[in-house]
């Protein structure tokens, strides 16, 4: 499915604290929009859904609904620090194009529902 890399889990872990709620876990999708017709969202959620898939990786637990886990098979989540801030960025092997910032993308068999930039 999705694979959260180290430096990505620690800043997950980071911001899991920060919101002081039990039972947190990392939901990711996708929704139709975005430059390029589909965008990534990431989120924490408690609920899980008969239609989610759910997985550990680094201590925590990962969940994407059967929908977006089409596009996401095989994506890798990482989190870069540099001396402009840090973000999360999505390396996804389905994606055929992408916007400029990387947060839309389109792949062979779902476009999506582009929208101006």
């Amino acid at each position: 499915m999705i694979t959260l890399t180290e430096a990505a889990a620690e800043q997950v872990k980071k911001m899991m604290e920060e919101e002081e709620q039990e039972g947190l876990m990392l939901r990711v999708g996708v929704k139709g929009g975005g430059c390029s017709g589909l965008s990534y969202g990431m989120g924490f959620d408690t609920e899980v859904e008969d239609t989610d898939q759910k997985q550990e990786q680094h201590g925590i637990n990962v969940v994407v609904d059967n929908e977006s886990s089409k596009m996401l098979e095989g994506v890798t989540i990482d989190y870069k620090q540099n001396m402009m801030g840090g973000g999360f960025t999505i390396d996804n092997p389905n994606a055929i194009a992408s916007c400029g910032c990387g947060s839309s993308f389109k792949t062979a068999t779902n476009e999506g529902t582009p929208e101006d930039c």
